[in-house]
């Protein structure tokens, strides 16, 4: 076995792969990082510190064995590193490129810590997926024995995709609804190309159709199909519909044309990209080329929509959000990729309403303080009397967060009951909703959350509904 080259976090500095830089990224919507090299790759991971305690692990959802695939990455045993990261993630090469690393593995590394580097575990994630797929080290899903049980998954996002790959593995068949014409929901049509190019996904949902998945596509439950009759079609049913309904904004001028949703400008934007005919970005509704942009929110999505806007040719580009830096929930280090790209933060800033005719020109601007702790620990924003001003904009994107639909009601469907914030009542270990042979995953449970935890949802209700299988079984041989 290859001598064991670990420890190195004290005398290897922390290298994350090479950016292009921002003068060249923003004329594409390729994906900014450049590839690790192998030597490269294998000697980050040596910087890991093999800790008796890994908090990298604890604090992945998904709970990966960090420390031991990273070992594998510094030995160059890299198709064991693979197939080691796998085993607990359906998409690692889409987690290595999207997740806050920062707030979860690489934010709780012990090196990072002691002040010697995070180790960049998302990095070296990504190089070995990717390197998988080219070696040829991906393997096709292959069950061993078909059952015939049936899954109505409704939902092609993470969560659906993971719950789907896990059923098809033990021979379930597999239905996959969605209101899209292409799979990956969010990945697909949230997500920017220069975050997570859309070949990336596309090629996991191609391994599923091979695998035997079936996917209906341009299909919303409650007009083009019955929830009732779902349930009739299947054994089991796992509803990952996530959350689309945006946080409205109010005020003096809400109206005005030019002012417009995070989920519809992005969407949008991803439609151009796979070459799609988009009459609202072509009339300009939904294209930020030539105009003063100004995004409201301070999440991920608003980081995704000004970075976003730059790449489409914006005169200017503003975030306004209410807090302080140290406070916004959105990644320090995506907020670090748009101040290079030109985005300018305006801090400590809500907006009291709009101003313009017909469209909107500007955006009035309350300026903020923060005062005590609100109940999530951060401080709440008080509102400075008289220091209103007006920013100047001829498009303003509201990316203020997402909400659920009210499904029940959507679908007619008695006895799905809902939590007092409106997403769908699920156990939290089995996923098991209100109905019998009825389980939720993902946003829809959870509320707007992140990609892995959808994953992570996704994977365990596979199980919950295998064990519900075999109940079923049992009680029709006992009878």
């Amino acid at each position: 076995m290859a001598q064991t080259r670990m420890l190195k976090f004290v005398t290897v500095p922390r290298s994350m792969p090479e950016k292009r830089t921002a003068d060249e990224r923003t004329e594409d919507f390729g994906e900014i990082y450049q590839a690790y090299a192998a030597e490269k790759a294998a000697e980050q991971a040596g910087r890991c510190s093999q800790c008796g305690v890994p908090y990298c692990q604890t604090h992945c959802p998904l709970h990966n064995n960090i420390p031991d695939w990273l070992r594998l990455t510094a030995e160059g045993r890299l198709q064991e590193a693979y197939e080691l990261s796998q085993a607990t993630n359906t998409f690692p090469e889409i987690c290595g490129r999207i997740c806050p690393q920062d707030r979860l593995c690489e934010g709780n590394c012990v090196i990072e810590q002691s002040g010697h580097g995070t180790v960049t575990i998302g990095s070296v994630e990504k190089y070995l997926t990717d390197t998988a797929w080219t070696e040829g080290w991906v393997r096709p899903i292959a069950p061993l024995a078909e059952r015939g049980e049936s899954v109505g998954i409704i939902g092609a996002g993470p969560g659906g995709l993971a719950a789907a790959e896990q059923l098809r593995k033990r021979g379930v068949q597999v239905t996959v609804y969605d209101r899209y014409d292409r799979g990956g929901g969010l990945m697909t049509y949230g997500i920017p190309g220069f975050k997570l190019e859309k070949d990336i996904v596309l090629r996991r949902i191609a391994q599923l159709e091979a695998a035997g998945v079936t996917f209906v596509m341009n299909c919303t439950v409650g007009e083009d199909i019955s929830f009732a009759r779902i349930r009739e079609t299947h054994d089991a049913v796992l509803i990952a519909t996530g959350v689309y309904k945006s946080r409205d904004l109010g005020g003096p001028g809400a109206g005005l044309g030019g002012i417009v949703r995070a989920i519809d400008y992005l969407t949008a934007s991803n439609r151009v990209g796979f070459g799609d005919e988009v009459p609202e970005y072509d009339s300009g509704e939904l294209n930020a080329a030539g105009k003063r942009v100004v995004v409201i929110g301070g999440g991920d999505t608003a980081m995704d929509c000004v970075r976003t806007a730059i790449r489409q040719g914006a005169t200017s580009v503003k975030c306004l959000y209410r807090r302080d830096r140290a406070n916004m929930p959105g990644s320090q280090r995506e907020t670090q990729n748009a101040e290079e790209e030109g985005v300018e933060f305006v801090w400590l800033a809500a907006p009291r309403g709009f101003t313009g005719q017909g469209s909107v020109s500007g955006v009035r601007v309350a300026k903020m303080r923060l005062g005590s702790p609100d109940a999530s620990g951060r401080r709440s924003p008080e509102e400075i009397p008289g220091a209103d001003y007006t920013e100047d904009a001829e498009l303003v994107v509201k990316a203020l967060g997402f909400e659920p639909e009210d499904l029940p009601k959507l679908w007619g469907t008695a006895g799905l009951e809902t939590t007092r914030w409106g997403t769908i009542k699920a156990d939290f270990r089995t996923h098991q909703t209100s109905l019998e042979g009825v389980f939720a995953v993902g946003d829809i449970v959870r509320g707007a959350s992140l990609v892995v935890w959808a994953i992570r949802d996704g994977r365990e209700a596979a199980e919950s509904i295998l064990t519900h299988f075999t109940a079923a079984a049992a009680r029709v041989a006992a009878q």
